[in-house]
């Protein structure tokens, strides 16, 4: 399905390109996510609920309002952009990293809520029992949290993985429709949708599309039942 044979070129670039940005926003929301995820599942505090409320935002919010900020955050002439490109020479918007960060904005929350759900199911009195045996906070979590949760992490990486595959409004509004940089397969089916005769082309589009999608959500779901057998085998 996914060869040269089955694929014009064009189509095959936006399958790679898909892909290259799906692993670069599992990535970058791995440690965030993770971060996010122990904080949300083991601190106490006052405005916990508000952070929990941010994190879970852009899952709620039109993707397109999602790239609209990150513009006015990231673009040329934005808050944080017009900085990074006046003393570094640094420009996001519309360039390939536009559309992992893209995808990596509205697959967070799914990576969090991955990681918060795996370190709530492991058992809270081991790390207590490691650390009456001395264990400091950073070797409990390296080698108590972080193996019992990690099954659950592999899973959030792959839900954000598979978000990533399908992300259309964010990068459309950040990243552009530019062949060959950040012409995803979403935003390429959307352009041959928009060009007659091209009823081909978006079939072949639509199949691949569906293909890694169901890779991805299969591989999930696969990791979410091991992980369940293991814990009533535990």
């Amino acid at each position: 399905m996914l060869g040269n044979g089955l694929l014009s070129p064009a189509e095959w670039e936006a399958v790679s390109l898909s892909l290259q940005v799906a692993m670069g926003c599992v990535a970058v929301t791995l440690i965030p996510g993770i971060a996010l995820g122990w904080i949300l599942a083991r601190k106490k505090f006052k405005g916990r609920m508000i952070i929990d409320a941010a994190v879970q935002l852009p899952m709620v919010m039109p993707p397109v309002l999602v790239g609209y900020l990150l513009i006015v955050l990231l673009g040329r002439e934005g808050i944080i952009g017009r900085w990074l490109e006046a003393w570094f020479g640094v420009r996001i918007a519309f360039t390939m990293w536009a559309a992992v960060i893209a995808s990596a904005a509205v697959s967070l929350p799914l990576m969090v809520r991955g990681v918060r759900l795996a370190i709530e199911s492991v058992d809270i009195r081991l790390e207590e029992a490691s650390r009456v045996c001395g264990a400091s906070p950073w070797d409990v979590f390296f080698s108590v949290t972080l193996p019992g949760a990690w099954p659950g992490i592999l899973m959030g990486s792959l839900l954000a993985f598979a978000r990533s595959l399908g992300e259309f409004g964010a990068t459309i509004m950040f990243a552009g429709n530019i062949a060959g940089e950040t012409r995803t397969v979403p935003l390429a089916l959307f352009r041959a949708m928009q060009t007659p005769g091209g009823e081909s082309g978006v079939t072949r589009l639509a199949i691949a599309a569906i293909v890694l999608s169901v890779l991805a959500v299969v591989a999930s779901e696969w990791l979410n039942r091991r992980s369940l057998a293991k814990r009533e085998v535990g």
